[in-house]
């Protein structure tokens, strides 16, 4: 007994892993789906680097749609993705609007995902305005999420982010979360992702390297070059271009540092491609870095002259551009000033002094104003968060209050139906059950008789039109003259033409009979039932026309169309039209079929020669044959135009001003 009740439990503990799993897998599957407005919004944000205008211009079609189609989801990410593009153009202003947003939509939110994008631009935010603590918290709530839906190109960018905001104060967090974005970023298999997490770690390795050996400098280094080798392969799919360049500027500030003598081709051939990637990106700190660390270098080795050569070049690139970045000018009027120091070229030193005072007394503005800008924004970020913790407490109260007037209002309301139920039809039970189950066996009964009637109207039906169609195909006169032709043959001992046509009308025979109970047959089919049809008439007629068969190019012979509705208007081309006329004009009748595949319609044009309508009306000619084919195959088409409108006939004159007689039949025949 003991044994029962423990595998029971085995059993049952089981039953609630999985099914807790499964709610898991659900939920995650739930949240990690990406929409089509947040591509449209990725795609739009991948362009910031190439082209920020049409970045800015396909993120705002992105909102626009998730406005249009009132997505709050969307919408969040929308804002999220434009906040990243206004940090990247240092856009403070719209940078924090359009992070608020996304942060205050994303409380309305219950998706995982919506909210990790809402928490990562904030975070951003925090950071750009020097307010580490808010934006380590932000960075590592979105990480969180992240982490749950298994987005691992954002963790991997995420937590090396978080890497820098700790470092140098705390090395082992430095260490853990360069560490975690290289696991992220290997699993993301995205290569803009790796180069994050590797540049995040190399940071990391080469902080250590104040108290390290020159083993641990040749093990940073093989990182860098790796991470440089990697960056340079995968430059194609890398969209951020300032990070290749800084992957070159830390590789040859580490041969800078190095043990002597230095590998200056390798120190110079990284800055020459980190100075490549800074002109065209136009990544000024990349671009300051190359510079600088060349000029350090001639400094250090006593090439005076070189050293302010590459100086003025950087000033002169930077004065050549439409804009004026008073950091840089302050920074190589500096070091022309430490040059012109070491040279001993005084008046040199007062030239570059003045001009280092003005631009350094402008940077300093332009420093102290970023300093206030921020300072107002941590501000009023501050209020707004206060302001929204405050509303959601708020909203949190008035939601319990309703769930709890609404649960009292419930319980009262199912005591009062409870009641009500079980006196009323606790009273009516008894009475009509004995009703309910006559009126049920009644139903029961008619259903039955109605299913049969049907059943039995239906075969009827359709064994009435089978008749039908089967005596327009096989006309008794068609028959009887076939029949007596070929009999004539044979009595006038023309033996093989007689088997020929013999053949012939049998395999007719039989091909009608057997496609009358089909529902469809092929486009060969029918032409090989024609064919058997026209060439029997020509033998009852003397061969007094000619006949041709044509499909367009366009058409495939194995295509399925309905049975035996071409034959009854050939039949009326040869009995109407082609017969009365004189004998010494040869008969031409001419059947063409084409396709048209949008409309699954099958287009068959019979034209001949014949006497047209109006002279055969006059005639009025075999009175006594009654012929109902036409008005069965236009019954079948008129069933069929249900599901396909297409579907029909018309009978038209053939032009008598150019000389031509006869008639025109064109049938739209359903592809089925």
């Amino acid at each position: 007994m003991h044994e029962k009740t423990t595998l029971n439990q085995i059993k049952n503990t089981k039953t609630k892993w999985l099914f807790s799993f499964l709610i898991l897998f659900f939920f995650t599957t739930l949240n990690a789906q990406v929409s089509a407005v947040e591509k449209i919004a990725s795609y739009g944000y991948s362009k910031r680097f190439s082209d920020s205008s049409a970045s800015k211009k396909i993120q705002q079609q992105a909102l626009n749609l998730a406005k249009k189609k009132k997505n709050i989801d969307d919408e969040v990410i929308c804002y999220s993705y434009l906040a990243l593009t206004q940090r990247r153009l240092l856009h403070l202003k719209e940078f924090t609007r359009y992070a608020d947003t996304a942060y205050i939509l994303a409380q309305k939110s219950i998706k995982t995902r919506v909210k990790a994008f809402a928490s990562l631009a904030m975070g951003n935010l925090k950071s750009y305005i020097d307010d580490k603590p808010q934006a380590i918290d932000h960075l590592l709530h979105s990480y969180t999420l992240f982490s749950k839906i298994n987005a691992h190109d954002q963790c991997a960018k995420i937590a090396a982010d978080i890497s820098y905001l700790f470092s140098p104060a705390s090395p082992e967090k430095v260490h853990k979360y360069a560490q975690e974005a290289l696991e992220h970023a290997y699993k993301a298999k995205d290569p803009e992702s790796k180069l994050y997490a590797r540049l995040a770690y190399g940071g990391y390795l080469t902080d250590k390297l104040e108290s390290g050996t020159e083993k641990d400098w040749q093990k940073t280094l093989d990182f860098l070059k790796t991470t440089v080798v990697l960056a340079e392969k995968e430059s194609f799919d890398i969209i951020s271009k300032s990070n290749i360049g800084i992957a070159y500027i830390n590789l040859a500030d580490l041969y800078s540092k190095g043990p002597k003598p230095i590998n200056e081709t390798a120190l110079f051939d990284n800055l020459e491609k980190a100075t490549a990637i800074a002109k065209k990106y136009n990544i000024k700190i990349i671009y300051r870095s190359a510079i600088g660390l060349q000029g350090f270098y001639y400094t250090e080795k006593g090439n005076y002259v070189k050293a302010e050569m590459l100086f003025i070049e950087g000033i002169k690139y930077q004065l050549s551009l439409p804009y004026t970045d008073n950091y840089l000018l302050a920074t190589f009027y500096n070091c022309l000033k430490e040059v012109s120091a070491k040279r001993h070229d005084f008046e040199a030193y007062y030239a570059y002094d003045t001009l280092f005072t003005k631009y350094n007394q402008l940077k300093y503005n332009e420093t102290t104003q970023k300093l206030l800008q921020n300072a107002d924004a941590r501000f009023e970020s501050s209020k707004k968060m206060e302001r929204i913790k405050q509303l959601e407490l708020e909203n949190e109260l008035e939601q319990q209050n309703k769930l709890l007037g609404y649960g009292i209002a419930g319980v009262l309301l199912l005591g009062l139906v409870f009641m009500f139920r079980s006196y009323y039809f606790r009273q009516r039970y008894y009475l009509k059950r004995e009703e309910i189950l006559k009126q049920e066996q009644t139903n029961s009964e008619l259903k039955l008789q109605l299913m049969e009637k049907e059943t039995i109207e239906n075969l009827a039906t359709r064994l009435s039109l089978e008749r039908r169609l089967l005596r327009s195909q096989m006309d008794p006169h068609f028959i009887f003259n076939a029949l007596g032709n070929i009999q004539s043959m044979i009595l006038q001992k023309d033996t093989i033409p007689a088997v020929s046509y013999l053949n012939k009308f049998a395999k007719l025979t039989r091909q009608i009979l057997e496609q009358s109970r089909k529902e469809t047959i092929s486009l060969e089919e029918e032409i090989g039932t024609l064919k058997n049809y026209i060439e029997l008439q020509q033998l009852r007629l003397n061969n007094s026309f000619e006949y041709a068969i044509v499909c367009d190019e366009s058409v495939e012979e194995d295509i399925l169309i309905p049975p035996l509705l071409i034959q009854p208007f050939i039949e009326n081309a040869v009995e109407h039209g082609l017969k009365p006329k004189p004998k010494e004009e040869k008969g031409v009748l001419q059947i063409n079929f084409s396709q048209q595949t949008q409309q699954r319609n099958l287009i068959c044009t019979i034209k001949d020669n014949g006497i047209g309508l109006t002279a055969s009306r006059k005639l009025k000619t075999n009175e006594n044959h009654t012929s109902l084919s036409t008005t069965i195959t236009d019954e079948r088409l008129a069933k069929m135009q249900k599901d396909h409108p297409y579907a029909g006939f018309q009978v038209l004159e053939r032009n008598a001003d150019n000389g031509e007689t006869g008639c025109i039949v064109i049938i739209n025949i359903p592809i089925l």
